[in-house]
């Protein structure tokens, strides 16, 4: 006969204390049925759940357990656990399993306590939480651009999942986080493809709204503009009434408009990480070709998808060429690349941030609203407004540790970019 016993060490952490401790139930012959270990600040937390033997025969394996742990400096106890509640534990695989990722600038007790108290209140269980970020220094902010995530693993079944996700988009505004919720499951750790909207998304600006100034037609066309990214008018409506005020425009200030673009922080050290992890990336924009391949060049983008304006003697018609990139089309463009480099939808992660790229963000297996509209914001699964584009590599599981890009700050030449008008 045999009982079961949870262990529990705590204490200061130090080499070889795991080998020790396991090596006197390795002596006994002792299975480990569970087993979870954390270090926080260099104190540990070790857990085991064991099958001993029974009454007196296990009483050498607790002994010398004991003075093991007194010789080491930690504390342990021993739980006993009935076989029924085994069985129950045993019965809860195959439940379902999410992610919830709480991402902030710095990481607060009161951030914490909501995101868990709303967790409680739909009876789910919090199995681990892990913290994804680095370690920030107390005596330096980095110019107000730290970044935070932790990672809570979460087990259960979740009755109402709207609910859910409206209880925690209420809390993240105030609190000055994002909380990202997803199911664990394979794809989530298989993902292959990143597409990209262009404008506010990948840059810092309205690529059209920077024309239309050089134009001398700014306020009209940034009107527009704000219709169309609010969702209020039809996309390819308002770009064509947006392009047709930009007749006449010397094609030089394209090139002058380009050099001025900024990259939405984070964006070099994302592209860094998934060109070296092995990811294919692209661009789908509802604004044109020049800029995308200018981008493409800089961040070694494998395609460009966008509109291409029409030119002639050296100046702006006022139209667009082929057909218009709406959010339509930007789905099937991300379903076309999907396909041909034999990528299921499911592994694919989609990012933008206005209503034209709603349709993207509900094909793609992880759609991010990234310092979207609230119309997007409250359409879209994941938002991320508080950090950069490289919290992305939170929600894909990576951490500050796994950066591959401290070490190569060049951007290579793209091998075979795909440069696509449509």
């Amino acid at each position: 006969m045999s009982e079961l016993l949870l262990i529990n060490i705590t204490g200061p952490d130090k080499p070889g204390l795991t080998s020790k401790i396991t090596a006197i139930l390795a002596d006994a012959r002792i299975p480990v049925l569970d087993i979870g270990q954390a270090v926080i600040h260099n104190h540990l937390s070790l857990g085991m759940l064991v099958e001993v033997p029974k009454e007196s025969a296990s009483s050498p394996v607790l002994k010398d357990l004991l003075f093991c742990a007194h010789t080491l400096g930690i504390q342990i106890t021993f739980t006993p656990v009935s076989d029924s509640d085994y069985d129950e534990w045993v019965q809860e695989q195959g439940k379902h399993r999410y992610l919830l990722s709480l991402l902030a600038r710095k990481i607060t007790a009161e951030q914490l306590e909501r995101v868990s108290s709303i967790i409680a209140g739909h009876n789910l269980n919090i199995d681990t939480i892990n913290r994804l970020s680095g370690r920030i220094p107390l005596e330096n902010e980095n110019g107000g651009h730290t970044k935070a995530c932790v990672e809570f693993s979460i087990r259960g079944t979740l009755e109402n999942e709207n609910r859910f996700r409206e209880q925690m988009l209420t809390i993240t505004d105030s609190l000055g986080i994002d909380i990202a919720f997803q199911e664990d499951n394979i794809f989530r750790r298989n993902r292959r493809l990143v597409v990209f909207d262009m404008d506010s998304t990948l840059i810092t600006s309205e690529v059209i709204d920077e024309l239309a100034i050089e134009a001398g037609v700014g306020e009209q066309v940034a009107a527009i503009t704000e219709q169309a990214m609010r969702g209020e008018i039809d996309f390819c409506g308002s770009l064509q009434r947006r392009v047709s005020l930009l007749k006449g425009l010397d094609e030089h200030v394209l090139e002058t408009v380009a050099e001025r673009l900024q990259l939405t922080e984070g964006a070099e050290t994302l592209f860094h990480n998934l060109h070296n992890l092995g990811f294919k990336t692209a661009v789908i924009s509802g604004g044109f070709t020049y800029f995308g391949h200018y981008l493409q060049k800089k961040l070694n983008i494998d395609y460009v998808y966008a509109n291409t304006l029409e030119i002639e003697n050296g100046r702006l018609t006022g139209k667009v060429l082929g057909q218009i990139v709406d959010g339509q089309r930007k789905a099937e463009l991300m379903e076309l690349i999907a396909r041909k480099e034999n990528i299921r939808l499911e592994q694919t992660i989609a990012v933008g941030d206005g209503a034209n790229d709603l349709p993207m963000l509900g094909k793609a297996g992880l759609g991010i609203a990234f310092r979207a509209k609230p119309i997007v914001r409250e359409s879209a699964k994941q938002a991320i407004t508080t950090l950069g584009l490289d919290a992305i590599l939170y929600l894909m599981g990576f951490r500050d540790r796994d950066d591959l890009s401290v070490s190569q700050h060049t951007p290579q030449t793209a091998q075979n970019p795909v440069d696509v008008a449509c």
